[in-house]
């Protein structure tokens, strides 16, 4: 197998042969060659150690000619192959990527040929993104869906390389998870107009996720037994496409949760007021079973219903702005304060392990040494 290194401008590119093609006009086999360009380090003695290393490839039969479709090609290639088919990326993921793409992926890279993209490339991709005000957590997200989809490309032959994984990733600094004490969820309860104070109270004492929260229906709750069956999660809509309801996060999710007595009652008052409505808006009423709905019971949209109702409480409290999940995180610390175990605290979230509870509320645990030594000697000592 022949090759060859030609001078071309500034820099070296090599020559060598992949085959044979046959030629229509001449109607005969003619060699196929391919020309490559030596990337850094540009030098000769560089460019005859991947000449080698290619006719090596050739003999072998591990040689593959990379593809010439852009990056934007990719994206589609990528997301039909792996994302919506064996990959079954979550419904949530998937509408993140959305964002990540139209937003950020694309306008940068839609047009650059897939092999095209360097190190240097993805590395000016991250401070430039850094500049722009992304937080360092974002910026992660997208080097880890850059590095993703590039090593898929690289198992299925469309490039040599991965450059992604070369480029370090922005140093997130560790947020302080906000809780709200007792004092402060009574003030909250307090500042809101129902049905919102009995879906922050159902938050609070529930531990559900906001989606869930939004997908609660009255056939999955029994007040009876005081709990709640968690089977459904609203979805955020992709783009163009209406919001809609599925499987909660995880397979963990599907579980039934416990609901305090107080947290019943205002809930069995809530379907009242609720039935009251249905008989107003009479064939308007959009009858889904949903225990928390707009007047006309169509799904509540998360945006609308922070920006509407539980930023207006929050101020009207004194209280500083949280999101919505802080709900969740203060079900985690109220119950962990009351001094419940970390295995009833998982269950209650709907964690797959306690060491993920443990993981994500660990400082949140008591956690008093000296009283631990007194009561160790005391065991030993009489």
């Amino acid at each position: 197998m022949r090759g060859s290194i030609r001078r071309r401008g500034n820099g070296y590119t090599i020559v060598y042969d992949v085959g044979r093609r046959w030629d229509e006009e001449g109607q005969c086999w003619k060699r196929k060659q391919k020309w490559e360009k030596v990337t850094a380090p540009d030098t000769k003695k560089h460019a005859e150690e991947l000449l080698a290393e290619r006719l090596s490839e050739i003999h072998g039969g591990t040689f593959f000619e990379p593809t010439k479709i852009s990056f934007g090609e990719f994206v589609q290639i990528w997301l039909a192959r792996y994302a919506r088919g064996e990959g079954q990326i979550r419904h949530s993921t998937l509408v993140q990527y959305d964002g990540f793409f139209r937003n950020h992926l694309l306008p940068c890279f839609e047009d650059v040929q897939l092999t095209s993209i360097t190190v240097e490339d993805i590395q000016d991709f991250k401070v430039q993104k850094l500049s722009e005000g992304l937080s360092p957590q974002t910026v992660k997200h997208l080097l880890r869906l850059l590095r993703q989809m590039l090593e898929h490309a690289l198992v299925w032959q469309y490039v040599r390389l991965n450059p992604a994984k070369q480029v370090r990733m922005p140093r997130v600094p560790q947020k302080t998870m906000r809780v709200l004490s007792p004092a402060e969820v009574r003030s909250l309860l307090d500042a809101s107009e129902e049905p919102y104070r009995t879906l922050f109270l159902t938050a609070v004492v529930s531990g559900l996720r906001i989606g869930e929260i939004l997908a609660m229906r009255w056939a999955n709750l029994d007040l009876d037994k005081g709990q709640y069956h968690v089977r459904e999660a609203w979805l955020r809509p992709r783009a163009g496409k209406p919001a809609s309801f599925g499987v909660p996060k995880t397979p963990s999710s599907v579980a039934p949760v416990d609901i305090t007595p107080s947290c019943c009652e205002a809930l069995h008052a809530h379907r009242r007021t609720q039935a009251e409505e249905m008989l107003k808006a009479g064939s308007d009423y959009h009858h889904r079973g949903l225990i928390f709905a707009t007047a006309s019971g169509t799904p509540l949209d998360p945006w609308n219903l922070t920006k509407r109702a539980f930023y207006p409480a929050l101020e009207a409290a004194g209280l500083p702005r949280l999101r919505l999940h802080d709900l969740r995180h203060t079900c985690a610390s109220l119950l962990i304060s009351q001094g419940e175990s970390a295995k009833y605290v998982a269950h209650q979230l709907r964690h797959s392990s306690v060491q993920i509870t443990l993981d994500r509320y660990s400082h949140l645990f008591p956690e008093d040494r000296s009283r631990a030594a007194e009561r160790l000697d005391a065991v030993l000592l009489g």
